[in-house]
């Protein structure tokens, strides 16, 4: 339990470390935090402080979905964005776009290790992964829809609202998923969460 508690915070502060690196270098996000830095630039609050209102927010439509938050999903909420203030708060300015570029790519390694240490402990999805997997539950959708839809309307929110959309964005898109693929067996320990499924004979879409 120690251990896996450990893993979890760890998972949770790194990826808000991760967070704020994105922000700090400037060529881009992923679609959440492109949101979050657009409300937060919208609204003169700090980006941290987006991060877990929306959290928060997000917590409010598990209620009709019947979605129950663990303590990884209420960690989340907090953590994230305590974290990338103390970060932000924390790095020099970066003089180059080569220190840019070494940024945003230490960012996307750094989220998805992040990712998978805080699933793999098995304390429960973040709020925003757990509106996903409630919806799907709930209507029979496809995740990847479902995924899609959420994430084009926060991406394009966020962006309408001054978030950072740049080649980023898309390196993101393109890498993150094989490299949480990557980094899976460092820490699944056991845990099944997010080991493979059993193939279905038809996907609702």
């Amino acid at each position: 339990m120690l251990k896996r508690l450990i893993q979890l915070y760890c998972g949770l502060t790194i990826y808000g470390i991760s967070c704020a690196m994105y922000i700090h270098c400037g060529l881009g996000a992923d679609p959440w935090d492109v949101f979050h830095l657009g409300v937060a630039r919208w609204l003169s609050v700090n980006v941290g402080t987006v991060m877990i209102v929306t959290g928060a927010l997000v917590l409010l439509f598990w209620i009709p979905l019947l979605q129950r938050p663990g303590l990884g999903t209420l960690s989340n909420v907090v953590v994230l964005g305590l974290a990338a203030d103390a970060a932000l708060a924390a790095m020099p300015p970066l003089t180059s776009l080569t220190a840019r570029c070494l940024m945003l790519a230490a960012a996307i390694i750094l989220n998805a290790i992040a990712t998978v240490m805080y699933i793999c402990a098995g304390f429960g999805p973040g709020p925003r992964d757990g509106l996903m997997t409630g919806i799907h539950r709930r209507t029979g959708i496809s995740l990847r829809l479902i995924r899609t839809v959420i994430e084009v309307t926060v991406l394009l929110t966020g962006w309408l609202a001054g978030g950072t959309v740049g080649p980023g964005t898309l390196i993101y898109a393109l890498t993150i998923g094989p490299l949480i693929q990557f980094f899976l067996p460092w820490f699944r320990n056991g845990n099944t969460e997010l080991a493979p499924r059993k193939p279905v004979t038809k996907e609702p879409v």
